[in-house]
């Protein structure tokens, strides 16, 4: 392989990858709202020359070059959060703006930027010749921001496709990354007894009796477990809702919702009984949430949320093989890290053990932000890297 070739060519389509990326900020694409932008990758895939182009049952697009034994997913989920505070954007979040070689917009950095780089990695692939024993999938998944590893496991699962590797376009600055911590959501409910609130001792205030059990979390967070990679436990409430027959009435109903991040060493069960053992916990009870909402294709996949924690080896032949792709492109070693929020690597890796990494445009801190963005630059070294990859993994 000639690594200029490749870096040329990816610098060739620039300005395509641009627009495309414009293209697709442009249309809002929420969890399970994802079909019109699922339609335009699908376009731009059969355009560029992708071999095979299809949608699957649950809606995610998925273009294939190659037939090749060794198969290879790329993964851009293409759903995106909601813009917030229209009025807290500098620009407009579905302009797919671009200034001073930024592009800016919602999704650009999370995790639309990934797609647009992979489809043109395969359009690469194509016109110099890249391909050999292996075979190129570039996914555009939907659903990921509701629930990790969701459509990703329809997939391959309820779809049947089978791959021997994935590498994730979360963004990652233009490192490898291998790994992050797991999470669950737990709904702590804690029952009291309503009567009038001109009269509250007749009563037992489920608000009350929730707060020292939220004070105790809180002094939990710091007692969890370390691991040197992937980095602390943690605990917090994120939500507080009480039900009560009226303003003038005591509640008789109080819940909490936990976000619980797991490093290795910790799982569902553990968390699960350092909440049932603290002293406050009393007669509460608690639920892990189930995902069912069905997608804009109207397939539902019920799952607990839970994602497991996850590393892959730094040994790992597919981390060494990242981190030599990059090296060709970038022309430096890159950071071999991991990741602060989750991915769909909670399921590939964690769950189905397939080998896993993340190499993806833009920088983790504009995710979710109202400075959502990616360089130019790194959408150019992106397709650059995707398109190296396949073939070093043959060698």
């Amino acid at each position: 392989m000639d690594i200029e070739n490749v870096k040329a060519g990816a610098q060739s389509h620039e300005e395509k990858i641009v627009k495309f990326l414009r293209d697709i900020i442009a249309i809002p694409s929420l969890p399970t709202e994802e079909g019109m932008v699922i339609e335009r990758i699908r376009q731009e895939m059969q355009a560029v020359g992708f071999d095979d182009v299809f949608i699957d049952h649950m809606g995610s697009v998925v273009g294939r070059i190659g037939n090749g034994k060794t198969k290879i997913l790329f993964d851009s989920h293409i759903d995106t959060v909601g813009i917030g505070d229209p009025n807290a954007w500098k620009f407009d979040p579905f302009k797919g703006k671009i200034e001073n070689g930024i592009v800016y917009g919602r999704g650009a950095s999370d995790n639309k930027a990934a797609i647009a780089c992979m489809v043109y990695a395969g359009k690469l692939i194509k016109e110099l010749g890249l391909e050999s024993d292996f075979t190129y999938y570039a996914a555009g998944i939907v659903q990921e921001e509701d629930c990790d590893g969701l459509a990703v496991r329809s997939l391959i699962e309820d779809y049947g496709l089978k791959v021997d590797y994935v590498v994730l376009g979360e963004c990652t600055n233009l490192d490898i990354y291998r790994g992050h911590r797991g999470r669950l959501e737990m709904k702590v409910i804690m029952k009291g007894k309503s009567c009038h609130a001109s009269a509250p001792e007749r009563g037992i205030n489920a608000v009350y009796k929730m707060a020292p059990l939220v004070r105790d979390i809180e002094k939990l967070n710091s007692k969890l477990k370390k691991d040197r990679f992937l980095g602390k436990g943690s605990i917090a409430v994120t939500q507080i809702a009480c039900k009560t027959p009226s303003l003038n009435a005591v509640p008789d109903e109080c819940s909490i919702y936990l976000d619980r991040r797991l490093t290795f060493g910790e799982d569902k069960e553990l968390a699960v009984s350092q909440i049932r053992n603290l002293k406050s916990f009393g007669d509460a009870r608690i639920e892990i949430p189930i995902y069912e909402r069905p997608s804009y294709r109207n397939y539902k996949k019920v799952v607990e949320k839970y994602f497991p924690a996850w590393a892959l080896d730094e040994k790992h032949e597919l981390v060494q093989k990242g981190v030599d792709a990059a090296k060709l492109v970038l022309g430096k070693d890159p950071a071999i890290s991991k990741w602060v929020f989750g991915t769909d690597g909670c399921y590939t890796m964690g769950i189905a053990h397939i080998p896993t990494i993340g190499f993806g445009p833009g920088r983790e801190e504009h995710s979710h932000s109202v400075e959502d963005q990616v360089p130019v630059e790194h959408l150019v070294k992106s397709t650059a890297f995707y398109a190296t990859l396949p073939a070093l993994l043959m060698r």
